[in-house]
């Protein structure tokens, strides 16, 4: 059972991963509004694909929240009816919740599969929430933080309603990718506590405490990131698609945040050579070097070659995987009963 829970786990692990994958493809995008309700998408469960679809109908069956475009705003229908021969807005009133009333279809379907994969990634949390209660007695920790997972999925669900709502307020959006890494934390921990096996490393307070600092620097990093990233939206709103000119003259954030990346190149440089000099069995650290460097590439990409295609979602991704990395290998440093440094 403890097995067939640990998979299931991992399955929503990568699944959730993949819906911070593909909110960051909502983001380069610009496909953040491409639904402008929630959680349906201009009223439908699938949304649609051409602007006629939301352009009045004479003659038309319309169901309850069902939503057109007139005059540059959004209306929706208060219950089911058919319409005449003109438009009558009594039977429609307007979406107050945000002024922005643009259909594009590309960006509507770029963030209904967004919508699509954090529905997916919800049902093997569920399965593994259930099979927790058959672990019961042996971990009470693993249904406690099932049901926590299950309440912090619902929580997001919610964040994301109020992302569209507020038309992407910016400190919204980072609340919601913050909110994103603590469900990949718990379920990281829950993958650590399900398992069977575990290989011999030997516990080092210096390194424990010190890669604590450096996941503590990657989060910052993170959010830094994302206000970097709401400088360049409202960047392309003043001056457009002229790459060249975004980051003419940048923020402050932007230097904090370059700054700290030789911070965290070195501390995590100082980290690698501890583990490997005192022997500590932490493997899994070439991986953080890696995911460093690349974060370090693509952020040299983006800024001397004009932000490429692509280039934005993956330095965010990147920089999920890597505090999940650094998070796990504390894990594995803190474990009960490992083996202290000069012990036998």
């Amino acid at each position: 059972m403890k097995r067939t829970y640990r998979k299931t786990v991992k399955i929503a692990l990568v699944l959730v991963y993949l819906v911070i994958i593909a909110g960051a493809v909502v983001r380069m995008t610009g496909s953040g509004m491409g639904c402008p309700d929630w959680p349906k998408c201009f009223g439908y469960y699938i949304p649609p694909t051409e602007l006629a679809e939301l352009q009045f109908k004479p003659n038309h069956n319309y169901k309850k929240g069902i939503v057109i475009i007139v005059d540059e705003e959004l209306q929706v229908s208060q219950s089911q009816f058919t319409s005449g021969a003109s438009l009558d807005l009594n039977n429609w009133e307007p979406y107050t919740a945000h002024d922005y009333a643009t259909f594009n279809p590309l960006h509507t379907w770029v963030e209904y599969i967004n919508r699509l994969l954090g529905a997916l990634s919800g049902i093997p949390i569920l399965i593994f929430t259930i099979l927790s209660i058959w672990l019961w007695k042996d971990r009470k920790r693993f249904l406690l933080l099932s049901l926590f997972t299950v309440i912090g999925m619902a929580f997001q669900a919610w964040l994301g309603k109020t992302v569209v709502d507020s038309n992407l307020a910016p400190y919204k959006i980072t609340i919601h990718m913050v909110m994103a890494l603590v469900i990949v934390a718990v379920l990281l921990y829950l993958i650590y506590l399900a398992k069977t096996h575990f290989k011999k490393q030997t516990f080092d307070k210096l390194f424990r405490n010190v890669l604590i600092v450096a996941t503590l620097l990657t989060l910052i990093q993170i959010v830094l990131g994302t206000q970097v990233r709401q400088f360049i939206d409202e960047q392309v709103k003043s001056i457009g698609y002229v790459k060249s000119l975004w980051m003419e003259n940048p923020q402050l954030d932007f230097y904090i945040h370059r700054s700290l990346s030789i911070a965290v190149l070195f501390i995590n440089l100082w980290l690698f050579q501890r583990n490997k000099k005192l022997n500590l069995g932490y493997n899994k650290f070439k991986l953080v070097l890696i995911c460093i460097g690349l974060e370090i590439l693509t952020g040299i990409i983006m800024y001397y070659f004009d932000f490429p295609f692509t280039s934005q979602p993956l330095h965010l991704v990147i920089a999920t995987i890597l505090i999940g990395i650094q998070f796990y290998i504390i894990l594995e440093s803190s474990r009960r009963g490992a083996i202290k440094l000069g012990t036998d």
